[in-house]
């Protein structure tokens, strides 16, 4: 059998840590291979060292048989190898076009930048793959998603035939997930050979041929995806069974902490996306909002933290207006933010993991006194959260930039939880996460409940929308259109109500199960 890439016994190591431990991965050509496994379990890193991004202390790659010294990213290039990466790559004020050639740039017959010339053949690439991608348009005007089609037609346009996919459905909505693997599936088609870094079972199950388990840095084993099934996949990648269906009391509901009456939020274009939005949350209860991205409810959680102003309405938490607070005054009111972007609102990434622990409340007792920061009880706070929720890092004093993205969102999820507010706005809590991970996150989110406090969870995860709330709000159009029993409802109705649909259009739940 030849192989298009192989990894033989990769050892990658770093200050105090072996990420990569004797790791062996082949990859036939023609096929989609995932490489699942936990937070940090060096699935990246060993991406990174298959892109020239690292030198691994071990080990050997070959490349259609060649043995090969992949020494930088150039080179993984010339070999036809390229990365999407996790956290995209692009410059926000320049085209797609721009941003695509950058590096490698058509000149004309003056020796300037054949602009014309490269949209065309972007544009060429873009419709061979259907990627429908505007070669014109800017990066910050376009969706999440449509970066990364940009991301994949920047390797495609240096001639990639290996494309490695870094957990690419993280920050992707479930109809942009169904669209990115029709595009999988049609390199494929066309003859690429593709290496998908994740952790959701799901896809793995619907798009790959086989499947490589890594566990805390060791290569479990390479198992065929149609010989096996999600429970044992799990069980592999943690190292014990998991629960995919979380436990939990009923739900005893009290008084009303947190209300929402008639909002108005206005987007970036000054454009209503929030309209005249109502929403009550009493304390012990977990209220879902589900809804295609969108539809206003980045603006919604960004009115209620204080990152954005409303223009009418009123917020309230524990009966105080907290209405365009600054995020400082609102979070003392009683509400924690696990915020749905966690480079730009939930760390700093260039600070040490541990001072990231204390963002919220590094001004408080015992970690300040007289404005002179303890750094030994800061850290040593770090530390207890750290073991708690298994935030896997070298140590506390290693800056949050070069932890894995699931290990970032471990971090943040502790520090708001730990604080134990009145109101906790859960975003996107699990993205990122492994199954393990995901399985104590619910724990923990039901955990605070039963203390009687209140959760606002949004997800685009519907099976977590419907695992986890005791209620269910449909947002559409920037409105609370409808309202449901997570037992009395399905994936199917979440979809058309999301779609807009009316509750009694969609009919009896029971007929569509």
């Amino acid at each position: 059998m030849e192989y298009v890439i192989e990894m033989l016994n990769i050892r990658k190591e770093f200050p105090g840590i072996v990420a990569n431990d004797n790791i062996t991965v082949q990859l036939k050509k023609g096929e989609i291979h995932a490489l699942l496994g936990e937070n940090g379990a060096g699935k990246s890193t060993l991406m990174n060292v298959l892109f020239g991004l690292y030198q691994p202390e071990a080990g050997k790659i070959r490349v259609r048989g060649e043995d090969v010294n992949i020494s930088n990213p150039n080179v993984a290039n010339e070999l036809g190898i390229g990365m999407v990466h996790q956290h995209f790559m692009l410059v926000e004020p320049f085209t797609v076009t721009q941003n695509i050639i950058l590096g490698s740039e058509p000149k004309g017959k003056f020796g300037n930048i054949d602009i014309k010339k490269a949209e065309k053949e972007i544009q060429d690439i873009s419709d061979l793959y259907g990627l429908k991608v505007d070669p014109t348009a800017k990066i910050s005007d376009i969706s999440v998603g449509m970066q990364q089609r940009v991301e994949i037609l920047k390797t495609l346009y240096r001639g990639a035939e290996v494309l490695i996919f870094d957990e690419p459905t993280a920050v992707l909505t479930p109809q942009e997930i169904t669209e990115l693997i029709e595009i999988m599936r049609t390199l494929v088609r066309e003859g690429k050979s593709i290496i998908l870094i994740t952790h959701k079972l799901k896809e793995i199950m619907q798009v790959c041929d086989r499947c490589t388990v890594i566990r805390k840095g060791k290569g479990i084993g390479t198992v065929e995806v149609k010989e096996t099934n999600p429970d044992e996949l799990a069980s592999l990648m943690v190292g014990r069974d998991v629960n995919f269906k979380t436990t939990k009391k009923v739900a005893q509901p009290k008084d009303v902490v947190f209300r929402v009456e008639d909002l108005f939020v206005r987007d970036t274009r000054k454009v209503d996306t929030v309209k005249g939005l109502n929403l009550e949350v009493r304390a012990g209860e977990i209220v879902g909002v589900a809804g295609v991205d969108g539809n206003g409810q980045t603006e919604l959680i960004e009115a209620i933290t204080g990152l954005r102003k409303s223009h009418q309405g009123k917020i309230t938490l524990n009966n105080n207006n907290i209405t365009n607070l600054s995020p400082r005054k609102v979070t003392k009111t009683g509400l924690g933010h696990i915020p749905q972007d966690r480079h730009k609102y939930g760390l700093v990434l260039d600070y040490p993991i541990g001072s990231n622990m204390v963002l919220q409340t590094y001004y408080q007792k015992p970690f300040s006194k007289a404005s002179i920061l303890n750094y030994k009880e800061i850290y040593k706070k770090a530390k207890e959260l750290i073991e708690e929720y298994d935030v896997r890092t070298p140590s506390e004093f290693t800056p949050a930039r070069a932890l894995s993205g699931g290990n970032q969102q471990k971090a943040i999820i502790g520090r708001e939880i730990d604080r134990s507010p009145d109101l906790l706005i859960a975003a996107q809590p699990t993205r990122g996460l492994d199954v393990g991970a995901i399985e104590f996150i619910h724990q923990k989110l039901i955990e605070e409940r039963d203390k009687g406090k209140a959760i606002l969870l949004v997800s685009f995860e519907l099976d977590e929308i419907i695992n986890v709330s005791d209620r269910i709000v449909v947002m559409f159009d920037g409105k609370i259109i409808a309202t449901v029993k997570p037992e009395e409802t399905n994936e199917q109705e979440l979809g058309l109500l999301m779609a807009g649909s009316k509750l009694d259009e969609v009919g009896d739940s029971s007929d569509i199960k």
